[in-house]
């Protein structure tokens, strides 16, 4: 009975921490959105970087492919999750090749025929192995290798954010959701002892702290601004101002910061000011 009673908690710890993930991964897949609702205002793609958004989808479809019954049993969190961020990385780059200009626009158009037809020659060499264990080894190693990539992607701005000292160009939400969610999936990955959970996510909660120090490093007020402009639902500012009080004495300032930012969006007095 104790062993069957231990054995039920453990499987409960490690779903609770892949359905965590799932919702924080869900966080990091619509934690871009204030960056292209700007893109889309604005027409122009600035000086945003679309490569995160490559890797992540090459990520997303190799994740995707791992966590399927016929590669990995029992691990179809994986394969839900990264299912749907396949969904949101291929819209966002949709969205960014068509506001690039022409040289990026090609760029990218290359790069996204590149990831499908990595994907496609990685289920092929997948798809002719016949021995499961080859075949769950040779996908782990690649989605090792391509979630580590996604994972160190955003730091290509690093330098950027350096030089100007300014954290306009590496949103926020995006380096906070990355952190939270590389931390429950290496949970969950340690819990169902996959290494090819576990290992690349450790590395991303690292890279995910180093994204998060350069903040410390310039004015803590640059990060309150897309509090207000960056979310999914109208909050009109009457209700905001005695939201967000209250969500601070609760919550802190840094969560208020992410769940805010992603919720919330003051469209409505954006639009009296410009008008």
């Amino acid at each position: 009975m104790k062993s069957t009673g231990s054995s039920s908690a453990y499987s409960i710890c490690s779903e609770a921490a892949g359905v965590a993930g799932n919702i924080l991964a869900f966080a990091l897949f619509v934690s871009p959105m204030p960056t292209f609702i700007r893109i889309i205002r604005n027409r122009s793609t600035e000086r945003f970087s679309g490569m995160p958004y490559v890797y992540a989808l090459l990520n997303c479809l190799i994740c995707l492919w791992y966590g399927m019954p016929l590669v990995s049993p029992g691990i179809i969190l994986v394969a839900s999750v990264n299912s749907i961020g396949s969904v949101f990385q291929l819209t966002y780059i949709i969205i960014f090749i068509t506001y690039a200009e022409k040289p990026n626009k090609v760029k990218m158009l290359g790069l996204l025929v590149g990831v499908f037809g990595t994907f496609g020659i990685i289920l092929y060499m997948s798809m002719i192995i016949y021995d499961p264990h080859v075949r769950q080894m040779l996908v782990g190693y690649l989605s090792s290798a391509s979630l580590v990539s996604m994972f160190a992607s955003p730091l290509f701005i690093i330098n950027l954010v350096i030089r100007t000292k300014s954290v306009e160009y590496m949103p926020f939400y995006l380096s906070l959701s990355t952190f939270l969610m590389s931390l429950s999936f290496f949970a969950y990955g340690i819990l169902k002892h996959d290494a090819f959970i576990y290992v690349p996510n450790g590395i991303g909660t690292v890279l995910g702290l180093a994204q998060l120090a350069l903040y410390t490093e310039n004015d803590s007020r640059k990060i309150l601004p897309p509090v207000l402009t960056g979310g999914i639902f109208v909050i009109p500012p009457k209700a905001r101002g005695i939201l967000l009080p209250m969500f601070q004495i609760i919550l802190g300032d840094i969560w208020v910061a992410f769940f805010t930012g992603i919720v919330f969006c003051d469209f409505w007095e954006q639009t009296q000011i410009r008008g």
